[in-house]
């Protein structure tokens, strides 16, 4: 036996490589020189042309663009409702992947399709619900009138649309997670005495911290990108309720090139930022 295996090393050192091999490498090549010429056509030179066109009038139209005071306005409102829709979509995305995979009931399977929705229709189309229903002409727009209640071209609205288009990340993120998991955790600690919140506190939010921390980034990118929805709901009122892509295009459209890409390069860096923020919980998950 040890003189063969001499011998069968002298054959793999100077065997050539199989053809099945050498067309396993051609492909494989092939694949990832396309997939490179994709993600560069696609992405990387639109954020490359963003950042050059920003640039393009000098750092001091840069920076003027970048502190009118609708922009600071747009970029304000952008954060409010982020930070207004997010949480509340994350409590919501919370409570109905509990209820779908820790109980069974009628019409389960018709609140997963309602939570996928927004995935299926057209985010102008709903805004278009909103204004349908919360409108001057809408079903409840005559009693809001007469309060004095403002949804429609207002931050309430905004908010609506927001949540309307994103309320599905929180919660398709945790559904998988938590059926994998299944209720042996829980029902354990049900057997030892424990209550709700101890439950969900103790056993089931440990259990998806990571993937509810990155459901709420996605959302969170979601909310502060969101056009068509609000573009709808928001009628275009500068200083108001203009977020930052709504602002973008108004400036984009009045041939105001830089500053555009300006307030456009604002929202690149905010989701550059949400970015490394989801590949260092990532990193952080596998470790």
């Amino acid at each position: 036996m040890a003189g063969i295996v001499p011998a069968a090393a002298s054959v793999k050192k100077g065997a050539s490589v199989s053809p099945a091999a050498e067309e396993k490498r051609w492909v494989k090549w092939t694949l990832i020189s396309l997939a490179g010429l994709v993600l560069l056509w696609l992405i990387v030179l639109p954020l490359v042309t963003v950042l050059t066109e920003a640039l393009k009038k000098g750092w001091d139209v840069y920076i003027a663009a970048l502190s009118d005071p609708d922009a600071l306005s747009a970029l304000r409102l952008t954060l409010l409702v982020a930070a207004i829709a997010v949480p509340l979509n994350t409590i919501f995305g919370v409570i109905a992947a509990w209820t779908i995979t820790k109980f069974s009931f009628k019409g389960k399977q018709l609140l997963v399709t309602l939570i996928d929705l927004p995935f299926a229709v057209s985010p102008v189309i709903g805004g278009l619900i909103f204004v349908l229903v919360f409108g001057r002409q809408g079903w409840f727009g005559p009693w809001l009138a007469s309060q004095d209640i403002k949804i429609i071209f207002a931050v309430p609205g905004i908010v609506l649309a927001t949540m309307f288009v994103t309320f599905p990340f929180v919660a398709k993120e945790l559904i998988p997670l938590m059926e994998e998991q299944g209720t042996k955790e829980e029902e354990a600690a049900v057997t030892l005495g424990a209550k709700g919140w101890q439950i969900f506190t103790r056993v089931t939010l440990p259990n998806i911290k990571w993937g509810l921390l990155y459901g709420i980034i996605l959302c969170n990118a979601r909310a502060m990108g969101e056009f068509g929805a609000v573009s709808v709901v928001s009628g275009h009122i500068r200083g108001e309720t203009n977020t930052l892509p709504l602002h973008v295009e108004i400036l984009y459209n009045e041939y105001q090139f830089s500053a555009s890409f300006a307030a456009a390069s604002l929202l690149l860096l905010l989701a550059l930022i949400t970015l490394l923020f989801k590949n260092w919980l990532t990193r952080k998950n596998v470790h």
